[in-house]
């Protein structure tokens, strides 16, 4: 545990009714102390207490105070905490008042949480899943963050670490001790177990990024000629006035992004520069052109294209040319069609981005195609890219483990395996990273 007692505002600035203050450290007690608290608060009980400055005496708040000693405590520390009223007034004084508190200092971003994972409280899985439930806004990046929080990954993780350990034991038995009567087969099983783990790791690999793209977010351009009516389409589906919308051609030079929440899952809509075809000899806006790359390059990216054409003059060439499994055709301005509607691509939707008429299926395409990418199955997902990268190594030490002629060999790729997976959860080798984990937190937390 630390020597050093740390003190944070935990819960948002600005007025509020409540407002948390949260000390954790050797000192937590003496902190109580120092503000009037009398001594003697029984661990999780609130009390009502009222709060003095450690120097002046001068009165701060009525608050209520709570006592978690170590190591029953969410850093495994001591720890105190302060429930004030949420003026900002009331919470300045109090963190005024800590700061006069000798051996106190406020925390940096991330530090209570860092601690929690110092003192094995909490793995890095769990740390990481805590920090994505604090960001979380949709139901499904709500219930992804509190499954891998309360260990459902290091769960897998340690599971799968353990059989490379047994594994990597049977084969260290074999080559230290290959003159004892040891039984027969010791390195085949060692072999079938890590061959069936290698299946097991690949599956979890091909999963799609489904993790990492609920985390992020389901990116959705909507892309097509000038003038066709995206930025009405990006109004509409938003139910605000996130685009600017003109009769002029081009209009939209830059990106225009804003979230969308589908059935609980997170979606970043792009609305886009019009595409079409410039002859290098023809002296057209270079902002435009900028804009044409950019949308073209958003299309590349994206994980739907939301294809938009004029219904009174079809699907254009330069916007055909992005269609596929990725995409949803929309057929836009079906109010200004005058007679028959005219033959439109297979599958296309019909709407009316002024009038309304087809944006509820539109939206429910959206949402649907982005609970395809991102709907959980019954195990955990991988969530970040570091643990992709791990699981990646521990996959190829593994393929090499199965080839090798040489036990010893094999053996060195087991233990390398093993420890890129206790990498993820921070069993070992994890120094350099806490600090890039940790500073994604808010101070506080």
């Amino acid at each position: 545990m630390s020597a050093e007692t740390i003190y944070a505002l935990s819960t948002a600035r600005g007025r509020a009714a409540i407002a948390v203050i949260r000390v954790s450290g050797p000192r937590a007690g003496a902190a109580l102390a120092a503000l009037g608290v009398a001594a003697g608060l029984q661990p999780r009980v609130a009390k009502l207490v009222r709060l003095r400055h450690p120097a002046s005496g001068e009165a701060i708040d009525d608050a209520l105070a709570l006592w978690f000693p170590a190591p029953r405590s969410e850093t495994g520390e001591d720890v105190a905490e302060l429930h004030v009223h949420g003026g900002r007034a009331v919470i300045a004084g109090v963190l005024a008042a800590l700061g006069k508190v000798s051996g106190l200092r406020p925390a940096e971003a991330g530090e209570f949480t860092k601690r929690a994972f110092l003192n094995g409280k909490i793995d890095l899985t769990g740390a990481e899943g805590l920090g994505d439930l604090v960001e979380a806004e949709t139901e499904a990046q709500r219930r992804q963050a509190l499954r891998q929080m309360e260990g459902g990954l290091a769960a897998l993780y340690d599971d799968w670490r353990q059989h490379l350990i047994r594994a990597l034991a049977h084969l260290e038995a074999e080559i230290d001790f290959a003159d004892e009567d040891l039984p027969a087969g010791v390195e085949r099983a060692a072999i079938v177990e890590i061959t069936a783990l290698s299946v097991q790791i690949a599956a979890h690999l091909d999963d799609g990024r489904r993790g990492e793209v609920l985390r992020d977010g389901f990116s959705a351009a909507i892309l097509g000629a000038p003038n066709v009516g995206k930025s009405s389409l990006m109004n509409t589906l938003t139910r605000r006035e996130t685009a600017i919308v003109s009769a002029i051609a081009g209009t939209t030079r830059d990106i225009v992004e804003a979230h969308l929440d589908l059935g609980g899952y997170p979606i970043l809509l792009a609305d886009t520069a019009g595409l079409r075809e410039i002859d290098e000899t023809e002296g057209r806006d270079p902002i435009e052109r900028e804009g044409i790359q950019r949308a073209r390059h958003r299309a590349e990216n994206a994980d739907l294209r939301i294809l938009v054409f004029d219904a009174r003059t079809g699907l254009d060439s330069a916007t055909a040319t992005l269609a596929g499994p990725d995409a949803i055709l929309v057929a836009n301005k079906i109010d200004l069609v005058e007679g028959a509607m005219p033959s439109l691509p297979l599958g296309a939707l019909a709407v009316s981005a002024n009038r309304g008429d087809g944006i509820a299926a539109l939206r429910d395409r959206i949402g649907a195609e982005a609970e395809m990418r991102m709907a959980a199955g019954p195990a955990p997902v991988i969530t970040r890219a570091r643990h992709r990268a791990a699981l990646e190594e521990c996959a190829e030490c593994l393929k090499r483990a199965l080839y090798v002629s040489s036990p010893e060999l094999r053996a060195e790729d087991i233990r390398l395996a093993a420890r890129a997976l206790g990498r993820i959860t921070g069993r070992v080798d994890v120094e350099d990273l806490l600090d890039v984990i940790f500073r994604e937190f808010c101070i506080g937390k």
